[in-house]
């Protein structure tokens, strides 16, 4: 007669299961010291983007290469960060199919800790790309228009809508057998979303049929209120439309999420 192994209950009180979570958000991060190759989606990949767009594009689209660094600074933050919150659902995916979700089940901590781990230290790195893309952009001569408290806007925005589009990738990651089919989403679904927007060339030069859509483009709106934010300009309409589809995107779908995630895990 075999034994049976007991599971610990993963019954914990909310403040310890923060530091559960702290805990397993320091875990993931510190892995980029023996990974560097997992920073390269909020690294070397915005800023080849920035560089590319800004020189090889700048020209032609609006004649000057700093007006337009002004104007697609902001967008290639957005897309990159967007394309970015795809490593979510990536990472969760790849420790399920590595085992390492078994591992933490028979470990007394709370069962949503793994999951706000994995989102925190994602936003962590979503904080330094954000960061090193406006270093970058500094050195080519961006200037931010806007107050400290417009920068801090600026990045609290990004972060909000990060948030809100991590759950979709965490959705999509509980659905797929395997990593890579998050990616293969994010190429099918990020693309037209990020390239059908303002964030690289103004609306106005796309047919009057497609302007429709681009105005109302979450993407649109968050660029707009990027550049708002960052330039000192008008905001009011584009971060009010940017926290609808936030908050609607986080109502529909984060339950979703939770539930597959639960049934997974």
């Amino acid at each position: 007669m075999t034994a049976s192994i007991a599971v610990p209950a993963a019954r914990v009180r909310p403040a310890e299961g923060l530091r559960q979570s702290a805990s397993l958000s320091w875990r993931t991060l510190v892995q980029i010291k023996h990974n560097p190759m997992e920073l390269i989606d909020f690294s070397i990949q915005p800023v080849m983007f920035l560089l590319l767009f800004t020189y090889v594009f700048g020209g032609a689209i609006v004649g000057s290469t700093g007006d337009y660094l002004a104007f697609a600074l902001p967008g290639i933050i957005v897309q990159n960060a967007l394309f970015a919150s795809l490593n979510t659902g990536v990472g969760l995916n790849t420790d399920l199919t590595k085992g390492v979700f078994d591992r933490l089940r028979t470990l007394p901590i709370a069962r949503w800790a793994p999951l706000a781990g994995r989102i925190a230290a994602d936003m962590v790195k979503q904080v330094w790309a954000l960061v090193l893309l406006l270093g970058i952009g500094a050195i080519m001569g961006f200037r931010v228009g806007g107050s400290p408290l417009g920068l801090l806007g600026a990045a609290g925005l990004l972060l909000v809508v990060v948030f809100a589009f991590s759950w979709i990738a965490v959705l999509v990651g509980m659905i797929v057998s395997e990593p890579e089919k998050v990616m293969i989403f994010g190429f099918t679904v990020m693309f037209p979303l990020t390239f059908v927007s303002n964030a690289f060339v103004p609306a106005d030069t796309m047919p009057s049929w497609l302007q429709g859509w681009v105005e109302v483009n979450p993407v649109t709106l968050l660029a707009d209120a990027m550049r708002g934010l960052l330039g000192g300009g008008s905001v009011a309409g584009p971060v009010g439309g940017v926290v609808l589809w936030s908050a609607a995107i986080t109502v529909v779908v984060a339950p979703l999420a939770v539930r597959a995630f639960k049934r997974r895990v």
